[in-house]
């Protein structure tokens, strides 16, 4: 129990003071320069925005799996 809060008081400080970055490759950032300041931070919050969706799908199938192995050893 004590793993579960160190490890949600480290995630939570990650995420809380996290530092900003930049989801672009080489090309994106070349087109979202010509664009100009406000189509890039579209552009990069939409690159960010589709990366979320693997991550959720992931952690959703590591809940599931761990609480089928939990189950299984009560």
């Amino acid at each position: 129990m004590k793993k579960a809060w160190v490890f949600s008081i480290l995630f939570s400080l990650a995420v809380c003071f996290g530092a900003n970055v930049n989801a672009q490759c080489a090309m994106c950032t070349k087109t979202a320069q010509q664009l100009g300041e406000k189509p890039a931070q579209g552009m990069n919050a939409g690159i960010l925005y589709l990366m979320a969706v693997p991550y959720c799908i992931v952690g959703f199938i590591g809940y599931r799996w761990w609480k089928a192995h939990q189950n299984n050893a009560i």
